[in-house]
C-alpha cells in the first residue's frame, strides 16, 4: 500500500480536481445572492442508517475552500448512524460552505455508502480468521476516497494501484507464456530494476496451484473462481508456504462459506463498484 504521505498527496489531487471541477471561475449562484462578508451554519443531517464515513475528507474540503470554516464533530468516521443523527456542524463564511457543499456530500455519500457495505461483509466474517480486501475495482480519480472508506468499514486494503505490488493475473501468465516463465521474469525484473515488491500470483485451478508452488518467493495465492472444494483442497495443499487469497463473484450469501474453507483473505469488488449511496444533506442552521 502506498505510505501516509503518498495518501495525502492523493487527496490533495481529489480535492483541487474536484474544486475545479464544480467551481471553475466562480460559484455565481451564491455570488449573485450572498454577500461576500456573509457568515452562517450548517448541519450535515442523517437521512439514512448505516457506518458514517468521510467527516475527515469533510475537514480537508472545508480548509481547502476556505481556512477560516470551523467544524463542530459529532460523529466521527466508522460511527454507526441512523436517520435523523447529526454528524457535524461547520461555520463560516456562507459563500464558502455552498461552494464546499457538494463535494463534500458526494464524497461522503459514497464513502459512507462503501463502509456501510464493508462493515456488513466484515461482520458476516465474524469468528474466522479471514479478512475482506478490496480491489482496483473503484472510480476513476477518487480511489484513494473508496480505499479510505474500505478501512473505515473495517475492511482491509489491496495494493492501491499497479505501481505498490505485481499481481500476475490470467492474461499477464498468459501472455508471458505461462506460470513459471512469468514468476521468473518477474523476479529477474525486481532484481534488475531494485524494487521491493510483493509478488501474488493467480490461480485458475489445483493444476496451476502446484505450478506456483513449485516457484519461489510468491508472497500470496489467488484462487480466482474456485467452488469451495476446490479452495480447501488449495488451501490445505499451500498450508503455511504462502497466503492465500480468494475472489471472483463472491456475494454476502457465500462470502462466509469461503471463509470457512481457511483462506487468509477475500477480495470483493462489490466493495466499491456495487453501493448504493447514503441519504446525506447540508443544512443551513
Amino acid at each position: 500500500m502506498i505510505n501516509k504521505e503518498q495518501f495525502e498527496h492523493e487527496l490533495t489531487l481529489i480535492i483541487d480536481n474536484a474544486i475545479r471541477e464544480d467551481v471553475g471561475d466562480g460559484d455565481h449562484s451564491s455570488l449573485a445572492c450572498i454577500p461576500e462578508t456573509a457568515s452562517g451554519k450548517a448541519k450535515l443531517l442523517v437521512k439514512d442508517e448505516g457506518i458514517l464515513a468521510g467527516v475527515e475528507f469533510a475537514r480537508g474540503v472545508f480548509k481547502a475552500v476556505d481556512p477560516e470554516l470551523s467544524m463542530e464533530i459529532l460523529l466521527e468516521d466508522g460511527s454507526e448512524v441512523k436517520y435523523g443523527d447529526i454528524a457535524f456542524y461547520v461555520e463560516g463564511s456562507s459563500q464558502a460552505i455552498l461552494k464546499a457543499e457538494r463535494l463534500v456530500l458526494n464524497a461522503m455519500q459514497r464513502m459512507s455508502a462503501i463502509a456501510t457495505k464493508t462493515h456488513s461483509y466484515v461482520g458476516l466474517l465474524k469468528g474466522t480468521n479471514t479478512k475482506v480486501l478490496d480491489t482496483r475495482k473503484t472510480t476513476p480519480g477518487i480511489r484513494a476516497l473508496e480505499k479510505w472508506a474500505v478501512k473505515i468499514g473495517g475492511g482491509e486494503n489491496h495494493r492501491f494501484a499497479l505501481y505498490d505490488m505485481i499481481m500476475l493475473k490470467d492474461n499477464h501468465i498468459d501472455f508471458a507464456g505461462g506460470i513459471t516463465k512469468a514468476i521468473n521474469m518477474t523476479r529477474a525484473y525486481l532484481k534488475e530494476t531494485g524494487r521491493d515488491l510483493k509478488i501474488i500470483v493467480e490461480a485458475r485451478d489445483l493444476k496451476e496451484v502446484e505450478e506456483i508452488l513449485s516457484n519461489k518467493g510468491v508472497y500470496r495465492i489467488l484462487l480466482d473462481n474456485f467452488n469451495y472444494e476446490d479452495t480447501r483442497k488449495a488451501v490445505e495443499r499451500i498450508g503455511d508456504q504462502c497466503l492465500t487469497e480468494s475472489s471472483g463473484g463472491i456475494t454476502e450469501q457465500t462470502i462466509r462459506h469461503y471463509a470457512e474453507c481457511g483462506v487468509d483473505y477475500i477480495s470483493s469488488g462489490a466493495l466499491t463498484h456495487s453501493v448504493n449511496n447514503m441519504d446525506l444533506s447540508l443544512k443551513a442552521v
